[in-house]
Protein backbone atom coordinates (compact mmCIF):
# COMPACT_ATOMS: atom_id res chain seq x y z
CA UNK A 1 0.00 0.00 0.00
CA UNK A 2 1.46 3.35 -0.99
CA UNK A 3 -0.80 5.71 0.86
CA UNK A 4 -2.53 5.56 4.23
CA UNK A 5 -5.97 6.19 2.72
CA UNK A 6 -5.66 2.95 0.76
CA UNK A 7 -5.27 0.82 3.86
CA UNK A 8 -9.03 0.66 4.39
CA UNK A 9 -9.24 -2.32 2.00
CA UNK A 10 -7.23 -4.74 4.16
CA UNK A 11 -7.35 -6.28 7.59
CA UNK A 12 -4.88 -6.30 10.44
CA UNK A 13 -4.00 -9.39 12.42
CA UNK A 14 -3.82 -9.16 16.21
CA UNK A 15 -1.08 -10.92 18.15
CA UNK A 16 -3.73 -11.98 20.64
CA UNK A 17 -3.48 -13.10 24.24
CA UNK A 18 -1.42 -16.23 23.65
CA UNK A 19 0.06 -18.13 20.73
CA UNK A 20 -0.44 -21.51 22.42
CA UNK A 21 -3.54 -23.29 21.00
CA UNK A 22 -4.10 -25.34 24.16
CA UNK A 23 -4.62 -22.13 26.17
CA UNK A 24 -7.33 -20.64 23.95
CA UNK A 25 -10.29 -22.45 25.56
CA UNK A 26 -9.17 -21.53 29.08
CA UNK A 27 -8.56 -17.91 28.05
CA UNK A 28 -12.01 -17.70 26.46
CA UNK A 29 -13.77 -18.95 29.59
CA UNK A 30 -11.64 -16.75 31.86
CA UNK A 31 -12.20 -13.58 29.85
CA UNK A 32 -15.89 -14.33 29.38
CA UNK A 33 -16.27 -14.71 33.15
CA UNK A 34 -14.35 -11.48 33.82
CA UNK A 35 -16.39 -9.63 31.20
CA UNK A 36 -19.75 -10.74 32.63
CA UNK A 37 -18.69 -9.98 36.22
CA UNK A 38 -17.27 -6.58 35.21
CA UNK A 39 -20.38 -5.44 33.37
CA UNK A 40 -22.74 -6.84 36.01
CA UNK A 41 -20.79 -5.44 38.98
CA UNK A 42 -20.39 -1.94 37.55
CA UNK A 43 -24.00 -1.88 36.35
CA UNK A 44 -25.18 -2.78 39.85
CA UNK A 45 -23.16 0.13 41.26
CA UNK A 46 -24.73 2.55 38.75
CA UNK A 47 -28.23 1.27 39.53
CA UNK A 48 -27.66 1.27 43.30
CA UNK A 49 -26.47 4.88 43.24
CA UNK A 50 -29.12 6.05 40.80
CA UNK A 51 -32.03 4.51 42.68
CA UNK A 52 -31.02 5.38 46.25
CA UNK A 53 -31.41 9.05 47.15
CA UNK A 54 -29.09 8.59 50.14
CA UNK A 55 -26.22 8.20 47.67
CA UNK A 56 -26.98 11.30 45.63
CA UNK A 57 -23.79 13.04 46.68
CA UNK A 58 -20.80 14.22 44.60
CA UNK A 59 -18.62 11.26 45.66
CA UNK A 60 -21.18 8.71 44.47
CA UNK A 61 -22.03 10.76 41.38
CA UNK A 62 -18.40 10.46 40.28
CA UNK A 63 -18.35 6.77 41.25
CA UNK A 64 -21.43 6.12 39.09
CA UNK A 65 -19.73 7.97 36.23
CA UNK A 66 -16.59 5.87 36.71
CA UNK A 67 -18.56 2.61 36.73
CA UNK A 68 -20.41 3.63 33.55
CA UNK A 69 -17.11 4.41 31.89
CA UNK A 70 -15.64 1.09 33.01
CA UNK A 71 -18.52 -0.76 31.33
CA UNK A 72 -17.97 1.12 28.05
CA UNK A 73 -14.18 0.73 28.33
CA UNK A 74 -14.42 -3.04 28.80
CA UNK A 75 -17.02 -3.41 26.02
CA UNK A 76 -14.62 -1.69 23.62
CA UNK A 77 -11.91 -4.31 24.04
CA UNK A 78 -13.12 -7.62 25.46
CA UNK A 79 -15.98 -8.67 23.10
CA UNK A 80 -13.72 -8.51 20.04
CA UNK A 81 -11.03 -10.48 21.88
CA UNK A 82 -13.63 -13.13 22.82
CA UNK A 83 -14.87 -13.39 19.23
CA UNK A 84 -11.31 -13.79 17.94
CA UNK A 85 -10.56 -16.54 20.47
CA UNK A 86 -13.81 -18.40 19.79
CA UNK A 87 -13.52 -18.22 15.98
CA UNK A 88 -9.76 -18.80 16.05
CA UNK A 89 -9.39 -15.67 13.95
CA UNK A 90 -7.16 -12.74 14.84
CA UNK A 91 -8.29 -10.40 12.10
CA UNK A 92 -9.74 -6.91 12.48
CA UNK A 93 -10.59 -4.54 9.65
CA UNK A 94 -8.78 -1.24 9.19
CA UNK A 95 -11.97 0.73 9.91
CA UNK A 96 -12.81 -1.51 12.86
CA UNK A 97 -9.32 -1.09 14.26
CA UNK A 98 -9.40 2.72 14.16
CA UNK A 99 -12.94 2.75 15.57
CA UNK A 100 -11.80 0.56 18.46
CA UNK A 101 -8.77 2.83 18.94
CA UNK A 102 -10.96 5.95 19.16
CA UNK A 103 -13.35 4.54 21.76
CA UNK A 104 -10.54 2.86 23.69
CA UNK A 105 -8.73 6.20 24.03
CA UNK A 106 -11.96 8.05 24.87
CA UNK A 107 -13.03 5.75 27.69
CA UNK A 108 -9.47 5.11 28.89
CA UNK A 109 -8.80 8.84 29.20
CA UNK A 110 -12.16 9.28 30.93
CA UNK A 111 -11.10 6.73 33.55
CA UNK A 112 -7.97 8.79 34.22
CA UNK A 113 -9.82 12.11 34.46
CA UNK A 114 -12.51 10.68 36.71
CA UNK A 115 -9.94 9.21 39.11
CA UNK A 116 -8.32 12.66 39.33
CA UNK A 117 -11.73 14.28 39.85
CA UNK A 118 -12.56 11.83 42.64
CA UNK A 119 -9.25 12.65 44.33
CA UNK A 120 -10.13 16.37 44.18
CA UNK A 121 -13.56 15.59 45.62
CA UNK A 122 -11.96 13.78 48.59
CA UNK A 123 -9.51 16.69 49.01
CA UNK A 124 -12.36 19.21 49.27
CA UNK A 125 -14.39 16.93 51.58
CA UNK A 126 -11.52 16.40 54.03
CA UNK A 127 -9.53 19.63 53.79
CA UNK A 128 -12.44 22.07 53.33
CA UNK A 129 -15.48 20.30 54.82
CA UNK A 130 -17.38 23.51 55.65
CA UNK A 131 -17.30 24.64 52.00
CA UNK A 132 -17.82 21.18 50.48
CA UNK A 133 -21.47 21.56 49.48
CA UNK A 134 -20.83 24.96 47.92
CA UNK A 135 -17.69 23.91 46.00
CA UNK A 136 -18.99 20.51 44.87
CA UNK A 137 -22.51 21.53 43.90
CA UNK A 138 -24.49 19.32 41.50
CA UNK A 139 -24.12 21.89 38.71
CA UNK A 140 -20.36 22.05 39.19
CA UNK A 141 -20.03 18.25 39.30
CA UNK A 142 -22.01 17.99 36.06
CA UNK A 143 -19.83 20.65 34.47
CA UNK A 144 -16.65 18.82 35.53
CA UNK A 145 -17.81 15.50 34.05
CA UNK A 146 -18.95 17.23 30.84
CA UNK A 147 -15.56 18.94 30.51
CA UNK A 148 -13.84 15.58 31.01
CA UNK A 149 -15.88 14.02 28.19
CA UNK A 150 -15.01 16.91 25.85
CA UNK A 151 -11.28 16.67 26.63
CA UNK A 152 -11.19 12.90 26.21
CA UNK A 153 -12.94 13.09 22.84
CA UNK A 154 -10.56 15.79 21.63
CA UNK A 155 -7.55 13.69 22.67
CA UNK A 156 -8.96 10.54 21.06
CA UNK A 157 -9.82 12.36 17.81
CA UNK A 158 -6.32 13.85 17.61
CA UNK A 159 -4.59 10.49 17.89
CA UNK A 160 -7.08 8.71 15.61
CA UNK A 161 -6.88 11.32 12.85
CA UNK A 162 -3.08 11.17 12.97
CA UNK A 163 -3.35 7.43 12.32
CA UNK A 164 -5.03 8.14 8.98
CA UNK A 165 -1.81 9.68 7.68
CA UNK A 166 0.12 6.43 8.19
CA UNK A 167 0.43 3.64 5.65
CA UNK A 168 0.70 -0.03 6.56
CA UNK A 169 2.56 -2.49 4.40
CA UNK A 170 3.38 -6.19 4.61
CA UNK A 171 3.95 -6.43 8.36
CA UNK A 172 0.41 -6.08 9.65
CA UNK A 173 0.43 -8.20 12.83
CA UNK A 174 -0.41 -5.82 15.67
CA UNK A 175 1.58 -6.87 18.77
CA UNK A 176 -1.42 -6.72 21.13
CA UNK A 177 -4.91 -8.19 21.55
CA UNK A 178 -6.61 -4.89 20.60
CA UNK A 179 -5.79 -1.76 18.59
CA UNK A 180 -3.69 0.71 20.55
CA UNK A 181 -1.41 3.58 19.55
CA UNK A 182 2.00 2.03 20.22
CA UNK A 183 1.33 -1.34 18.57
CA UNK A 184 -0.23 0.34 15.52
CA UNK A 185 2.78 2.59 15.04
CA UNK A 186 5.05 -0.46 15.22
CA UNK A 187 3.37 -2.01 12.15
CA UNK A 188 3.38 1.19 10.08
CA UNK A 189 5.79 1.40 7.16
CA UNK A 190 5.69 5.21 7.03
CA UNK A 191 7.30 7.86 9.21
CA UNK A 192 5.67 7.87 12.65
CA UNK A 193 7.73 10.68 14.17
CA UNK A 194 4.78 13.11 14.38
CA UNK A 195 2.57 10.44 15.95
CA UNK A 196 5.26 9.55 18.46
CA UNK A 197 5.81 13.18 19.45
CA UNK A 198 2.08 13.76 19.92
CA UNK A 199 1.82 10.54 21.94
CA UNK A 200 4.76 11.60 24.08
CA UNK A 201 3.54 15.12 24.85
CA UNK A 202 -0.24 14.85 24.62
CA UNK A 203 -0.53 11.26 25.83
CA UNK A 204 2.05 11.85 28.54
CA UNK A 205 0.17 14.92 29.70
CA UNK A 206 -3.15 13.04 29.83
CA UNK A 207 -1.54 10.45 32.11
CA UNK A 208 0.94 12.44 34.19
CA UNK A 209 -0.98 15.66 34.89
CA UNK A 210 -3.98 13.86 36.45
CA UNK A 211 -1.57 11.54 38.27
CA UNK A 212 0.30 14.52 39.74
CA UNK A 213 -3.00 16.16 40.72
CA UNK A 214 -3.96 12.96 42.54
CA UNK A 215 -0.61 12.88 44.34
CA UNK A 216 -0.89 16.54 45.39
CA UNK A 217 -4.47 15.98 46.56
CA UNK A 218 -3.43 13.05 48.72
CA UNK A 219 -0.47 14.92 50.16
CA UNK A 220 -2.89 17.58 51.44
CA UNK A 221 -5.39 14.91 52.51
CA UNK A 222 -2.82 12.96 54.53
CA UNK A 223 -1.42 16.10 56.15
CA UNK A 224 -4.94 17.15 57.15
CA UNK A 225 -5.85 13.70 58.48
CA UNK A 226 -2.69 13.49 60.58
CA UNK A 227 -3.78 16.68 62.37
CA UNK A 228 -7.05 15.06 63.47
CA UNK A 229 -6.70 14.56 67.25
CA UNK A 230 -8.63 11.28 67.65
CA UNK A 231 -7.48 7.95 66.24
CA UNK A 232 -11.07 7.05 65.35
CA UNK A 233 -11.43 10.27 63.37
CA UNK A 234 -8.22 9.59 61.46
CA UNK A 235 -9.33 6.03 60.69
CA UNK A 236 -12.71 7.22 59.42
CA UNK A 237 -11.09 9.83 57.18
CA UNK A 238 -8.60 7.33 55.76
CA UNK A 239 -11.38 4.80 55.12
CA UNK A 240 -13.16 7.22 52.77
CA UNK A 241 -10.02 7.40 50.61
CA UNK A 242 -8.75 3.83 50.80
CA UNK A 243 -10.89 2.40 48.01
CA UNK A 244 -10.06 5.21 45.60
CA UNK A 245 -6.35 5.03 46.40
CA UNK A 246 -6.28 1.27 45.77
CA UNK A 247 -7.84 1.74 42.31
CA UNK A 248 -5.45 4.61 41.51
CA UNK A 249 -2.37 2.52 42.34
CA UNK A 250 -3.59 -0.47 40.33
CA UNK A 251 -4.72 1.52 37.28
CA UNK A 252 -1.91 4.07 37.01
CA UNK A 253 0.78 1.51 37.80
CA UNK A 254 -0.14 -0.60 34.78
CA UNK A 255 -0.91 2.37 32.49
CA UNK A 256 2.44 4.03 33.20
CA UNK A 257 4.15 0.68 32.62
CA UNK A 258 2.39 0.27 29.28
CA UNK A 259 2.77 3.79 27.87
CA UNK A 260 5.73 5.50 29.50
CA UNK A 261 8.19 2.60 29.86
CA UNK A 262 9.94 1.59 26.62
CA UNK A 263 9.80 -2.03 25.51
CA UNK A 264 11.57 -4.10 22.91
CA UNK A 265 10.01 -6.32 20.27
CA UNK A 266 11.07 -9.57 21.93
CA UNK A 267 8.54 -12.26 22.80
CA UNK A 268 9.03 -11.76 26.54
CA UNK A 269 8.42 -8.03 26.18
CA UNK A 270 5.25 -8.65 24.18
CA UNK A 271 3.97 -10.94 26.91
CA UNK A 272 4.77 -8.33 29.57
CA UNK A 273 3.02 -5.59 27.56
CA UNK A 274 -0.01 -7.84 27.05
CA UNK A 275 -0.14 -8.63 30.76
CA UNK A 276 0.00 -4.91 31.60
CA UNK A 277 -2.76 -4.19 29.05
CA UNK A 278 -4.94 -6.93 30.53
CA UNK A 279 -4.50 -5.38 33.98
CA UNK A 280 -5.85 -1.93 33.08
CA UNK A 281 -8.39 -2.99 30.44
CA UNK A 282 -9.89 -6.04 32.19
CA UNK A 283 -8.67 -6.59 35.75
CA UNK A 284 -9.06 -3.04 37.09
CA UNK A 285 -12.67 -2.63 35.83
CA UNK A 286 -13.36 -6.10 37.27
CA UNK A 287 -12.03 -5.20 40.73
CA UNK A 288 -13.60 -1.74 40.98
CA UNK A 289 -17.07 -2.93 42.11
CA UNK A 290 -15.54 -5.16 44.78
CA UNK A 291 -13.11 -2.49 46.01
CA UNK A 292 -15.77 0.22 46.26
CA UNK A 293 -18.59 -1.92 47.64
CA UNK A 294 -16.84 -4.24 50.09
CA UNK A 295 -15.13 -1.33 51.90
CA UNK A 296 -18.16 0.95 51.91
CA UNK A 297 -21.14 0.41 54.23
CA UNK A 298 -23.35 2.83 52.31
CA UNK A 299 -22.68 1.04 49.02
CA UNK A 300 -23.27 -2.39 50.57
CA UNK A 301 -26.56 -1.16 52.01
CA UNK A 302 -27.65 0.36 48.69
CA UNK A 303 -26.76 -2.82 46.80
CA UNK A 304 -28.68 -4.93 49.32
CA UNK A 305 -31.75 -2.69 48.99
CA UNK A 306 -31.47 -2.79 45.19
CA UNK A 307 -31.32 -6.58 45.11
CA UNK A 308 -34.29 -6.77 47.50
CA UNK A 309 -36.24 -4.34 45.33
CA UNK A 310 -36.41 -1.61 47.97
CA UNK A 311 -35.22 1.37 45.94
CA UNK A 312 -35.99 5.06 45.71
CA UNK A 313 -36.19 6.40 42.17
CA UNK A 314 -36.65 10.10 42.69
CA UNK A 315 -33.51 12.24 42.45
CA UNK A 316 -35.26 15.10 44.15
CA UNK A 317 -36.01 13.35 47.46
Amino acid sequence: MERGNQTSIFEFSLWGLSEKPEQQHILFLLFLWMYVVTVTGNLLIVLAIGTDTRLHTPMYFFLASLSSTEILFTCTVVPKALVNIQTQSRSISYAGCLTQLYFFLTFGDMDIFLLATMAYDRYVAICHPLHYRMIMSFQRCTLIVTACWILTNLDAMTHTFLMFRLSFCSKKIIPDFFCDLGPLMKVSCSDTQVNELVLLFLGGSVILIPFMLILVSYIFIVSTILRVPSAQGRLKAFSTCGSHLAVVVLFFGTVIRAYLCPSSSSSNSLEEDTAAAVMYTVVTPLLNPFIYSLRNKDMKGALARLLRGRVFFSWGQ
